[in-house]
C-alpha cells in the first residue's frame, strides 16, 4: 500500500492509500477518486517527498506501534512487527475531522428540533403545506423523485447528511 498525497482543481489537497500508482491511475481514470472537500473528481497527485528507510526511523516507528497498539499498512524492510490489535482506524486530516465533527452536530441539533415522521415524510410534509396538519419541524425518508416534487410544488426540504460513522 502507498500513500499519496493528492489535489484535486480546486486547490484541495488530502491523502488516500492506494495499492500502487496504477490502481491510483485506473481508480482515477474511472471517477472513483473524489475530493472529500468538494467532490471534485478532478485528482491528481501532488507532490510528495520521498520516505528513505533508516534503522533511526525503524526503531522509532517500532516504539510508536507498540505504544499504541497499532499495526501500520506495510512493515519497513527487516521489521518485526508485533500482532495487531484492533481498534478504530482514520486517515483524516485535522479539516477532515472538524467537517464530521460539524456534521455530528448538525445531525443532533436536527433531531432534537424535529418531529421523526419516517417514511412518511413526503406525504407529512404536503399535509402541512396544504394545511391539512398542525405546523411542525419533521424529518424522515424520502425518494430523490418525492423531494425534487416537494421542491416543485414549493415545499422546502433539506437533505441531512447521515453520521460519518453510519457508513463504516
Amino acid at each position: 500500500m502507498i500513500k499519496y498525497s493528492l489535489v484535486c482543481k480546486k486547490g484541495h489537497e488530502f491523502e488516500s492509500w492506494f495499492a500502487g500508482s496504477e490502481a491510483f491511475e485506473e481508480q482515477a481514470s474511472r471517477g472513483l477518486v473524489e475530493c472529500p472537500f468538494c467532490g471534485s473528481k478532478n485528482v491528481s497527485k501532488a507532490l510528495m517527498a520521498p520516505s528513505v528507510s533508516t534503522s533511526r526511523k525503524k526503531e522509532s516507528r517500532a516504539e510508536a506501534i507498540r505504544q499504541l497498539g497499532a499495526r501500520p499498512a506495510a512493515p519497513v524492510e527487516g521489521e518485526v512487527l508485533p500482532p495487531a490489535a484492533p481498534g478504530p482506524v482514520a486517515l483524516l486530516d485535522e479539516n477532515q475531522q472538524k467537517l464530521r465533527e460539524a456534521i455530528r452536530e448538525l445531525h443532533a441539533k436536527v433531531t432534537e428540533n424535529t418531529v421523526d415522521v419516517g417514511e412518511k415524510f413526503a406525504e407529512e410534509a404536503r399535509k402541512i403545506h396544504d394545511g391539512e396538519a398542525p405546523e411542525r419541524a419533521i424529518r424522515g425518508q424520502a425518494s430523490l423523485k418525492q423531494a425534487k416534487e416537494l421542491l416543485d410544488d414549493g415545499i422546502p426540504v433539506l437533505p441531512v447528511p447521515s453520521l460519518p460513522d453510519d457508513n463504516n
